[in-house]
């Protein structure tokens, strides 16, 4: 997290992952098509060889203040395909939650299996422990034909059951808002903690 003491925010880095195609660009994009217009920003979309990265940034108004000041949420998605690798590690820098956007398709679980690996690596590689970031995990396109049982899905990867999960039709806005309100909960929950602690405290002005 960062604090801007001049508008007395503090802005919290949000990242969608998962696979390519599995349904992050349009998260994002039924997030921004939702948000009450004065609090966000534009939606920023970088192109690449058919591949995009998505960003914009909002001021929830109904949600206090911590610490005296207004917490500011900055969501990105990654690109997806392979070559991307790089650029994928570097938007993770400093995330303060993530959430990793399943493709419910049989055809897809072993790249889901594949990308949730990815990212546990690339956090890794910054010095995070992974498990310790608010991570939510959103089983897409539970619409097709051709899904997997949820069932399936978290044995294949949440099988312990330790990650908040959420079904979607990102498409159609189903689940999008649900998925993005819990992680919220979850990165405020944490940051209050630290702000309160006693290292914490000290950052107050």
């Amino acid at each position: 997290m960062h604090i801007n003491w001049k508008l007395r925010e503090i802005d919290f880095k949000i990242v969608y992952y998962g696979p390519p195609l599995s349904g992050k660009t349009t998260n994002l994009e039924q997030i921004h098509k939702r948000m009450a217009g004065k609090g966000k920003s534009e939606l920023v979309s970088l192109k690449a060889d058919g591949d995009r990265t998505l960003f914009f940034d909002f001021l929830p108004l109904e949600v206090g203040q911590i610490g005296g000041l207004k917490p500011r949420f900055n969501l990105y998605t990654v690109p997806g395909q392979s070559i991307y690798r790089a650029t994928r590690r570097l938007i993770l820098e400093d995330v303060d939650g993530l959430a990793f956007v399943a493709d419910s398709q049989q055809s897809r679980m072993a790249d889901n299996e594949r990308s949730l690996r990815e990212m546990k690596r690339h956090l890794q590689s910054f010095g995070y422990r992974w498990y310790e970031i608010p991570l939510v995990l959103q089983y897409n396109k539970r619409d097709l034909r051709n899904r997997v049982p949820e069932l399936v899905l978290q044995s294949r990867l949440n099988p312990d059951d330790a990650l908040p999960h959420f079904t979607s039709v990102a498409i159609e806005g189903e689940g999008v808002i649900k998925t993005l309100k819990h992680m919220i909960n979850m990165v405020l929950a944490q940051a209050q903690k630290q702000l309160l602690s006693p290292t914490g405290s000290s950052i107050r002005r």
